[in-house]
């Protein structure tokens, strides 16, 4: 694990006494967390700047004793010491949880960047492993979102949490007679269950992080268009409400407002229309 000290990184002092507060029995496990603000990637020397932001924001900002997680995890698989393993962090939400659950959090956004890195999942296993390891933690594992009314840690992050957090697999160089490699058939199979509402589970290592945060960009271009046809339904009927229309004018009102929400969204999302 590359792990960066609260000294390397230039942590300021934590306020005590809360800031020193121990845990009192051991962890549950390990919850994943996002920034949930935008971010942008930055090259490797300005991470601890940003790190050092974040914890001046925590303690000036929110009135926090310390910053508030257990460790975080840059975009190039550095793992920085937050409150580390012995103190209770603040990040998951109220004391119980806090208590609870170690709390990691990777450096990604709301907007801007979203998707981890391959490193950044290596960066984020590590941390995870480092937990159960001299934590103690036990195996459970989650995202913010459980147990808390939250988006955290953001789709792309809790579909890998939910999967089981696989290390990122490194495909094999083509073969001379152009066999597909095992990694290529399992993305092959994979691919056909993009369109499932389901995420695609399990710890198999064929099944690569790669494919499921393929699956989340699906679902989330899935859930926008899913949006638009009911706020488009929504805003039809509104239309016509109080007018001397018949039901089959009202069906054909609402299907075309949605027909053209949809392609809207297509738009959007990709630049051009689905046609």
């Amino acid at each position: 694990m590359k792990l960066v000290t609260r000294a390397q990184w230039g942590a300021r002092a934590y306020r005590t006494p809360n800031g020193a507060t121990p845990y009192s029995r051991d962890r549950r496990g390990v919850k994943l967390h996002y920034l949930g603000t935008a971010y942008s990637d930055r090259t490797h020397d300005k991470c601890d700047d940003y790190v050092r932001q974040l914890q001046a924001q925590h303690m000036d900002g929110n009135g926090w004793s310390d910053i508030g997680y257990s460790f975080l995890v840059c975009t190039h698989g550095y793992v920085y010491e937050g409150r580390g393993l012995k103190r209770r962090n603040s990040a998951n939400g109220n004391t119980t949880l806090n208590e609870q659950d170690y709390a990691v959090c990777l450096l990604v956004g709301s907007s801007g960047l979203v998707k981890p890195t391959d490193d950044q999942l290596n960066g984020a296993r590590d941390a995870i492993e480092y937990c159960r390891e001299n934590g103690p933690a036990g195996d459970w594992l989650g995202g913010h979102r459980d147990g808390y009314a939250t988006a955290c840690p953001g789709d792309y992050v809790y579909v890998w949490v939910k999967a089981g957090a696989p290390r990122p697999t490194t495909s094999t160089p083509p073969q001379e007679d152009d066999m597909p490699t095992a990694q290529e058939i399992a993305d092959a199979v994979w691919a056909k269950q993009l369109a499932s509402p389901t995420a695609p589970t399990g710890t198999d290592p064929n099944r690569s992080a790669g494919t499921f945060l393929r699956w989340a960009d699906v679902r989330h271009q899935q859930e926008m268009t899913q949006l638009a046809a009911l706020s488009a339904s929504v805003e039809a009927l509104a239309r016509i409400v109080g007018q001397d229309v018949d039901t089959e004018q009202v069906v054909a009102a609402v299907q075309q407002a949605i027909a053209d929400a949809v392609i809207k969204v297509d738009v959007d999302v990709n630049g051009q229309p689905s046609g």
